[in-house]
């Protein structure tokens, strides 16, 4: 143990020898690399906006995708935006989706702001887009062209759907699920009352399931919330029964067990009369199965009759294709009038006619002819117009542009179906002929850092050979996997393909006829989003720091190899 008098001792030693001295030290000196990541991510920081690498004797224009509201929210995506890119593309903003009223009005209020605000920084706008068969208020396009209302002479009342008296062979309203309910009617005179002829059905045993045998009554009205339908019929058995009725929405379509109830029936002949008032259960039904399965016996009927209350106390009547197509006509001229008045003056290219050719037909034209699964806003102006459908939106986007806008044709996967590519130019070249003017094809480009490069190479010559300004007009590349599974190796692949695909642009495409290319999502999409969610697709990621990507498109831009 040291006494305290000792360790004073030795304290006052080291202070004289100048051990614990501090005035004749040195300062050490050491060097510490900076790790990687931060080099790599500086040499991008020190990279221009990208904008200042676009050619100044060029009208190419580089663009970006961008959400109208976020844009004019003016937040860190609209200052990323104005620093970066010199045209902005609408993601959905001014499409007829965001626009049209269900009056078929317009409203252009966020348009008129986005004009503004685009004009105040110097950034023109792509129009995006006129006619397309998505992203359309698809309710209003369809009231346009419903069938008209006719008023019943005796206002409200009840309406026959469907008269069935099996008097001839005419088997319009009924069928059944097949052997165990054959087909078959009673002599002359042996129908209700003795009068004429009944349906007959044999169901020859008791089944497990009594919908295993099933007689099937459709009539050509689907059912809504709140209407009211009746069933009316004579029936009779040859023995004492009972039998549920469903509702279907096409035969075999089961929906709800019970639609007008249970029927009972004896061998005498019985008249049915039933009303039901149609729920979320029953709506969206045209079919009545009566399940014949429980009772081993014969059944017979005779004058089925399904009736509904009009309660408005109309009729309709079914446009003609002639009057479709011209109603449809006054609305599309309205609307490209409204857009494209509203923005013209910092709007000088348009997307006149978006994605019009069918991925399984190329050559054709889409169709929403027998798809069942439209979406609700899916319209297919062309199923009404026809093939001039195009010829009609270029001339009218001629008639209200300024006189030197550009209007385009635009379309997906022209890289990955080069038929389609072909498909497209060969529309254009009808389009022309018809005495339209198309200015320029946008090819959309969602593509991975696995695609064709052979194929994106022949797309470009293609498109270059028809002497048309071309556009790269929603470009963004994946990298296979979400942004939390991405790594430092896909980010290179990545960059890459952003390279590659401006080379091939400036290199194939005559500088008199390049117009631009359009990052359509600058920033890598959430996994919110509804385009490509969560999937790193950008040049800057969610919280805005560069990627190796954009410098692949610095590159592209200048023409050289920045490392």
């Amino acid at each position: 143990m040291i006494r305290k008098s000792t360790a004073k001792g030795f304290l006052w030693i080291l202070i004289s020898l100048g051990v614990l001295g501090c005035a004749d030290m040195d300062p050490v000196e050491f060097d510490v690399e900076k790790p990687l990541s931060i080099k790599k991510q500086e040499e991008l920081n020190s990279l221009e906006e990208l904008k200042t690498y676009t050619s100044d004797d060029s009208r190419f224009k580089l663009g970006a995708g961008v959400s109208m509201s976020a844009y004019n929210a003016q937040g860190a995506m609209f200052s990323l935006t104005n620093e970066n890119f010199q045209e902005v593309t609408a993601g959905y903003g001014m499409k007829h989706g965001a626009i049209v009223n269900d009056d078929g009005s317009l409203n252009l209020t966020s348009v008129n702001e986005f004009v503004e605000n685009t004009t105040e920084q110097g950034v023109t706008i792509y129009g995006h887009t006129l006619m397309w068969h998505a992203n359309q208020n698809a309710s209003y396009l369809k009231s346009a062209i419903a069938p008209k209302e006719i008023p019943l002479p005796d206002g409200p009342g009840w309406m026959v759907l469907l008269d069935q008296s099996f008097e001839t062979d005419d088997a319009t309203g009924y069928q059944t699920n097949g052997p165990n309910a054959p087909i078959a009617f009673t002599a002359e005179g042996e129908g209700y009352n003795g009068v004429g002829r009944a349906l007959k059905i044999v169901n020859a045993e008791v089944r497990a399931n009594d919908w295993e045998s099933q007689l099937f009554v459709t009539f050509p009205k689907v059912t809504e919330v709140g209407q009211k339908y009746r069933l009316e019929m004579d029936v009779r058995t040859e023995i004492a029964a009972s039998f549920p009725t469903q509702a279907h929405t096409a035969p075999g379509g089961y929906k709800y067990w019970n639609f007008f109830g249970s029927i009972s029936s004896t061998p005498e002949w019985k008249h049915i009369n039933v009303e039901t008032t149609i729920d979320a259960n029953t709506s969206g039904c045209n079919t009545i199965a009566f399940n014949l399965g429980s009772n081993a016996t014969t059944y017979y009927f005779d004058n089925i009759v399904v009736s509904w209350y009009n309660s408005k106390g109309v009729t309709y009547e079914e446009r003609t294709p002639e009057e479709k197509k011209d109603t449809l006509s006054a609305h599309l001229e309205k609307w490209i009038e409204g857009i494209m008045t509203a923005s013209k003056s910092n709007t000088h290219a348009w997307d006149v006619v978006n994605e019009p050719m069918d991925d399984a037909n190329p050559y054709e034209l889409k169709t929403g002819v027998g798809k069942t699964d439209l979406a609700e806003d899916e319209f297919y102006w062309q199923d009404y117009l026809g093939k001039d459908y195009a010829v009609t939106a270029f001339k009218l986007a001629e008639m209200y542009s300024n006189p030197d806008d550009l209007l385009f044709i635009n379309d997906y996967n022209l890289e990955y179906n080069l038929d389609k590519c072909k498909g497209i130019i060969e529309y254009v070249n009808y389009i022309e002929e018809q005495g339209a003017r198309v200015d320029g094809i946008g090819t959309q480009m969602h593509i991975n850092i696995d695609s064709d490069k052979a194929k994106i190479t022949e797309m470009f010559q293609l498109l270059a050979a028809t002497g048309k300004m071309i556009k790269v007009s929603e470009l963004d590349i994946g990298v296979g996997v979400k942004t939390t599974e991405a790594n430092e190796e896909l980010y290179v692949a990545q960059e890459e393909m952003y390279k590659f695909v401006m080379d091939q642009y400036f290199s194939l495409v005559p500088k008199a006829q390049q117009y631009g290319i359009t990052i359509w999502s600058p920033t890598d999409s959430p996994a919110s989003s509804s385009w490509r969610a969560g999937e790193p697709i950008g040049l800057w990621t969610e919280g805005f720091t560069r990627k190796p990507a954009y410098r692949g498109v610095v590159e592209g831009l200048g023409g050289i190899d920045i490392n």
